[in-house]
């Protein structure tokens, strides 16, 4: 049975502050303190209650994808042209944020600039505003967001993004943006997601799959695009939003994962040609 690598599912994780991969363990901040998993047993501070545990528990499962049968899912892909990928990032899941509204905001954050820059600016704004934990730091509560100023989320390095934050977070808060979207179906979700100004197809996607693990792709995405591109043979001016569906539609229920391995494939070769 595959299991599940830390070090490679942390190593795709965004790099936002709030944690940390050290000693073969994951650990994440939380407001009440310091949850870890390494592997095999989790690790909690003595102080909290059973139901903190649970909780915890539940959130770290989620973030780290632990109930992913990643024997189905290469078996799925073994024979493919992707079937090199399953070697490439054995035991690899896709992260997850560890609610919806911290899907959100660092959804907007990568819009339009690259993924290493955008990790800077969600980290920029984590330490800005998340309450410090240890030597982590909490992800902020959206309260705390929509106290700030348009201009002072811009110290984050947010550009423009800053403003949509600002306005889908008092949204949110207002009860007139719902992101509990759980039991919708794709497509009515990104309906109804890109109604907002801020969010648009890519932003809604992307959200719904690292928000709230449902299985769908950022189709647009240009490192998906160039991924496929490296894969195929092909221009990545030759690989539109209708190609990657049409190749990566066929794979049903992993077709989620393996965008994401798609993505995570390009990242590896991109960082590598960068550094010739």
């Amino acid at each position: 049975m595959a299991g599940i690598d830390l070090r490679k599912t942390t190593g795709e994780m965004i790099r936002n502050g709030t944690w940390k991969f050290e000693g073969d363990v994951f650990y994440q901040a939380f407001e009440s303190g310091i949850a870890g998993y390494d592997g095999e047993n989790f690790i909690f501070p003595g102080s909290w209650s059973r139901a903190e545990r649970r909780e915890a528990r539940e959130k770290l499962s989620f973030i780290l994808g632990l109930d992913t049968d990643l024997d189905s899912f290469y078996a799925e892909i073994s024979g493919s042209p992707f079937a090199f990928l399953i070697d490439e990032f054995h035991g690899l899941t896709a992260p997850a944020a560890s609610s919806p509204y911290q899907a959100l905001v660092e959804t907007i954050a990568q819009q339009q600039v690259s993924f290493e820059f955008a990790q800077r600016t969600i980290a920029n704004l984590v330490e800005l505003a998340g309450r410090q934990v240890g030597d982590l730091h909490a992800f902020p509560a959206p309260g705390r967001i929509a106290s700030l100023s348009e201009e002072e989320l811009k110290r984050a390095k947010l550009g423009y993004r800053a403003a949509y934050i600002k306005s889908l977070t008092e949204l949110y808060l207002a009860g007139k943006l719902d992101l509990e979207l759980w039991e919708w179906s794709i497509d009515e979700a990104v309906k109804y997601l890109t109604k907002f100004r801020g969010i648009g197809k890519w932003s809604a996607e992307l959200f719904l799959a690292y928000g709230l693990r449902k299985n769908v792709y950022p189709a647009g995405d240009l490192g998906l695009r160039r991924g496929i591109a490296k894969i195929f043979g092909k221009r990545v001016k030759e690989v539109q939003e209708r190609d990657v569906r049409e190749i990566i539609e066929p794979y049903g229920k992993w077709k989620g994962l393996l965008a994401f391995y798609i993505l995570c494939y390009d990242r590896k070769t991109e960082m590598e040609r960068k550094g010739k």
